[in-house]
């Protein structure tokens, strides 16, 4: 590794060091705040709130490194462009590509290991938070019911309570109970209802006392054959205070390592999340049919499935379908339909919310299987949103970089998450959410590098207001506008360029703009520059330095080449995919599988005839080239191509290209 890669590297490292603690430390501060309420008046042993962070913090990883890379490449590059190092790399002759590779490849590994970090590492801390979570809310049974939802205590008991009060939350109102029978554990026949309920116990005791007040008590009689039990009566009892004793043996155990049988999306990997889909999605599409089936036999039509025969002299007088049945049928039917619309509408509203459920645990679990893959792709784009955006707005430390970078991550995220809410009820695919922000990211990160490449601003506004200028010269004013009077839009380093350069330089300019990558308007810019210094455009081109001929013919016939072998390129990817398809479907048995396998055949030898046509079209228009330059053309490796076929044909393309381009640069 170079002295300069190795100096910009260990800069950026320790850069991204720093930040990473720093911000890694801040969202732990509130990540505790946000989960204060589990850890707080337990008594809890400092280790245990250690591990409990410990578990916690690889899941804050998808939000911490993206914004980690965003800040240190803002930081790091705005500071060498703020000290002029940048300046100093470019008079070598060093770009800013050549001057970001070192980190490039930084970068690269560090998304790979993010990508294989979210896909295993991730997964268990959380499978091992969430459990720790259930075995710290057993350390107070007042923290196992929460508000608004049945909270199971042991195994006979399911309370919900609307609202807790109290310093220990042990004042409870509008309870209800569930309460499971011991000879049928799993039905519900006990429901206790009371205004309110206090948990009381004495410290160290196993047993946990609930007193309720005013309610009532509801249990139906159970019977041990079934058939009787339509006989057995239902028990209704209102009372001023009742106590239940609830046995807290095993909540008072307080193992904390204890394993729960907990599962959700974020605790599988990428093989375990797509036999999770595959299996919801089944699931999902079972439960559909079954359900429409069961509606269709419901409804009662097969009832009324029978041969009517209908007189052609009376199929005039019919004008509802109802009256090919007989009376007595008719009133039938139309009682079936109101009860089944009835019973329809009533089933539906039940059942829709229970798909709605379905649909969103199958939208969230194809959410986190594409948000592991999406956290290495953004780590890569973020960073040229940040390194190009750092050496344009040249400036470095922790001030503006830093609220230019928070903005951009906090667009980034909430469009995200605005993104994702959206997908998890079926309104937006769950592919197209997860990669959203990402998406709109990448173009942002490709117009950046292009004008930090190009040594331009974000907004030129001397640039922007010539061309408001120019646009208003041309509404305004009705006669042509003549040559000299056509402003030249320059941007200011281009202005530059034209004053500081002698007329010998300008000359080159004008004649070789397009070998050093000038645009029109720098040419114009320099033509006029000459015409202040007394050469008119006659002048240039009667001694030749208005335009190198050789360049433009030479340059005509490298576009045509290159043009003609693209073709040819595209040609031999189509002919290979071809050729997998016919492979593809040699191999397995389809009804349709011989028919696509004669297709694919057809394309592969049109494919490969378009290919040799672009190849030697390609051919024909670089001996030209060759010839406008006065070499020789090597046609060993076009010879070897015809020989052999397509095989080697995309080394020869790159290859062909990349020696053109040097022999145009050479071009004097």
């Amino acid at each position: 590794m170079k002295i300069l890669d190795r100096y910009i590297l260990v800069t950026y490292l320790k850069t991204f060091l720093s930040v990473f603690i720093i911000l890694m430390f801040i969202f732990v501060l509130q990540t505790i705040w946000l989960y204060i309420s589990e850890l707080a008046g337990k008594d809890l042993d400092v280790w245990i709130v250690l591990k409990f962070l410990w578990y916690v913090s690889p899941r804050l990883i998808p939000l911490v490194l993206p914004l980690t890379i965003l800040v240190t490449s803002l930081m790091v590059f705005g500071s060498f462009a703020e000290k002029y190092e940048f300046a100093a790399m470019k008079s070598t002759g060093i770009s800013l590509q050549r001057a970001m590779g070192s980190v490039i490849g930084f970068i690269v590994v560090l998304s790979i290991t993010a990508f294989f970090f979210a896909n295993s590492v991730i997964p268990y801390s959380e499978y091992k938070w969430q459990n720790l979570r259930r075995n710290i809310s057993q350390f107070q049974p007042s923290m196992v019911i929460s508000e608004g939802q049945f909270s199971q205590i042991g195994d006979m008991f399911n309370i919900k309570v609307e609202k807790k009060s109290g310093d220990r939350g042990q004042f409870l109102k509008d309870v209800v109970i569930h309460k499971k029978n011991e000879l049928k554990p799993n039905g519900n026949f006990t429901v206790i209802i009371a205004n309110k309920g206090e948990l009381a116990s004495q410290e160290g005791s196993n047993t946990l006392s609930l007193i309720l007040k005013e309610g009532n008590y509801y249990e139906e009689i159970q019977s041990n054959k079934p058939g009787r039990q339509k006989g057995e009566p239902f028990a209704k009892s209102y009372f001023d205070e009742y106590a239940i004793n609830i046995d807290l043996t095993e909540l008072n155990n307080k193992d904390i390592d204890k394993e729960n049988d907990l599962n959700n999306q974020n605790m599988y990997n990428i093989s375990e999340l797509h036999v999770e889909i595959d299996s919801l999605s089944k699931s999902y599409s079972t439960d559909i049919q079954s359900y429409t089936k069961n509606m269709y036999y419901r409804s009662g039509v097969e009832k009324f499935k029978e041969n009517i025969v209908i007189d052609t002299a009376k199929s005039q007088s019919i004008s509802t379908i109802l009256d090919i049945y007989k009376p007595a049928q008719q009133l039938q039917i139309v009682k079936l339909a109101l009860n089944n619309a009835k019973g329809t509408l009533q089933t539906v509203d039940a059942k829709k919310s229970e798909f709605k459920n379905k649909t969103k645990r199958l939208n969230k679990t194809e959410i986190a299987l594409h948000e592991k893959y999406a956290l290495g792709v953004a780590c890569i784009i973020l960073f040229f949103v940040g390194a190009p955006l750092g050496a344009i707005i040249r400036k470095g430390g922790m001030g503006l970089p830093m609220v230019v970078a928070i903005l951009l991550f906090l667009t980034y995220h909430f469009i995200g998450i605005f993104a994702k809410n959206s997908a998890e009820d079926g309104t937006m695919h769950p592919f197209i959410a997860t990669w959203l922000s990402t998406a709109i990211m990448f173009p942002l990160s490709i117009w950046l590098t292009y004008r930090a490449t190009t040594d331009q601003g974000i907004f030129d506004l001397d640039s922007f207001m010539q061309r408001i200028g120019r646009l208003f010269r041309r509404k305004t004013n009705n006669k042509p506008i003549e040559k000299e009077e056509v402003t030249i839009i320059l941007t200011q380093q281009e202005k530059a360029l034209i004053l500081s350069r002698t007329e010998t330089q300008l000359k080159d300019i004008v004649k070789n703009y397009r070998q050093y990558g000038y645009s029109e308007e720098v040419r114009n810019a320099a033509i006029q520059q000459l015409n202040l210094k007394g050469y008119s455009e006659m002048e240039l081109k009667m001694s030749g330095d208005f335009e190198n001929k050789t360049y433009s013919t030479a340059l005509q016939n490298f576009n045509e080449s290159s043009s003609f072998s693209k073709k040819g390129l595209v040609a031999y990817f189509i002919s290979l995919i071809c050729l997998v398809g016919m492979i593809f479907f040699n191999n397995i048995d389809l009804t349709f599988s011989d028919t696509l396998k004669f297709i694919f055949q057809i394309g592969q030898i049109i494919s490969l005839i378009g290919l040799y046509i672009f190849a030697i079209k390609s051919l024909l228009s670089s001996s030209k080239f060759y010839k406008e330059l006065g070499k020789e053309q090597d046609t060993g490796s076009w010879m070897i191509f015809i020989l052999l076929g397509p095989i080697i044909y995309v080394f020869l393309h790159f290859n062909h290209i990349k020696k053109m381009k040097e022999e145009l640069q050479v071009i004097s």
